[in-house]
This record gives C-alpha cells, structure tokens and sequence, in this order.
C-alpha cells in the first residue's frame, strides 16, 4: 500500500512554478474560503430562515472541529493528541526521505528543506510549505469534505453541489502539490470529515429543522 501511495503521490506533486505555488499556498489556506462560507450562510439563512442558521453554523462548526481534532488524535497533536500512543503516524511526504533516495533521518531532511537549500528533488516543495512533522490523518480534507456534505445535504443545489464538490477538491489537491499529504492521509481524512458532516446533517433537520426537511 505504502508502495502505491507513494507512487500516485509522485506523479501527483510537481513543479507547476512560483504562480502555481503562490494559487497552491492561497487555496489551501483560509482567507480565499471567506466568500464560500459566506455564501453558505446567507443560502442557509433564506431557506430556513435566520434563526435555523445559527443551529447550522453551530453544527458546521462542531462537524469542522471535531474532524479536526480526530484527524490530531493521527499526529499526535492536538487536544486528543495523546490518544493513540502506540500508533505510528507517517512523515509528511515532504520529510520522507526515500522518496529524495536518501538514507538520513527525516528530522535531517526537514532541516534541510527548511534551509531551501537542496535543489532539483524528486518532491517538488515550496519553502513557505514546509513545516509540521506527520501527515496521517489530513485535517484539511477532514475539515472541508465535513462542511461539504453538511452544507451540500442541507442545501440541496446542484450547482452548489458542483462548486463544493470541486472546491473540495482543489484544497485536497494542494495539500498533496504543497507535499503536505499522500493520497492516503486525504482518502482518510475526507471518509472522516464525510461521517461527521452527515451527523451533521441527521441532527439539524432532526432536532433543529424537523418541518423543513428536504426530499
């Protein structure tokens, strides 16, 4: 399994250039996102009226949250870091050695990645990018696969159901471009962020929204 993740990773990550980098950094940070939750609340607020929109926003963020305190308990960080112990987390791939044919620690290679020194790699890495240690479980497409599902089930619009479709795949595809994740840790993270935003989903219209819910 390691053996195909690291495979598709590599014909996933490339150089795509300093413009490329820069849309890559921007998607895959929180400021571009604004106008889409925007959007959402004001979606959600005219269809179920403003009142229903803070349980929403109430629920989106538990759903966001929890994922990404789950996805943690993977890195051991966070406030569940300590959860699993015994479990062994994976190095970001922009630490893995083997994918540069190096034998040296990863904790080597994340101080040389950090220098922006080593040039012409296998893994293509902006410096801004570098950072974290472990990459097992992706919080980012935990985070955006929960709001995706919670916001494109209580919605119910098939263009809003494309934009988030392919706005969620844009932010887990950079974290894979920016060497931040395998394929893996996003497979993992958006299953995870998929299940909450469906509970999600089931309480706001079980408990906050019973007469409005859509067939």
């Amino acid at each position: 399994m390691y053996t195909f993740d690291h495979d598709l990773f590599l014909a996933l990550n490339f150089d795509g250039g300093t413009w490329t980098d820069r849309l890559m950094l921007a998607i895959s940070g929180t400021a571009m996102w604004i106008p889409l939750y925007l959007l959402i609340f004001y979606l959600v607020g005219r269809d179920y009226g403003w009142r229903r929109l803070l349980f929403f926003i109430a629920l989106m963020a538990a759903s966001m949250g929890l994922a990404d305190i789950v996805a943690g308990i993977f890195k051991h960080s966070g406030p569940l870091g300590d959860l699993l112990p015994n479990f062994t987390p994976r190095w970001r791939p922009m630490f893995e050695p083997t994918l540069e044919g190096y034998e040296i620690a990863p904790e080597s290679l994340k101080s040389l990645r950090a220098s922006g020194l080593l040039e012409n790699t296998a893994v293509h890495v902006p410096v801004e990018a570098v950072g974290g240690r472990f990459g097992t479980v992706s919080a980012h497409a935990a985070t955006i696969s929960a709001l995706c599902c919670l916001s494109v089930k209580v919605l119910r619009r098939r263009w809003f159901s494309w934009l988030m479709i392919l706005c969620t795949i844009a932010i887990c595809y950079s974290r894979i471009y920016l060497a931040k994740h395998y394929p893996m840790d996003i497979f993992w993270g958006a299953l995870l962020g998929l299940g909450l935003g469906w509970i999600g989903y089931v309480l706001f219209f079980r408990y906050f929204c019973p007469s409005k819910r859509k067939q």
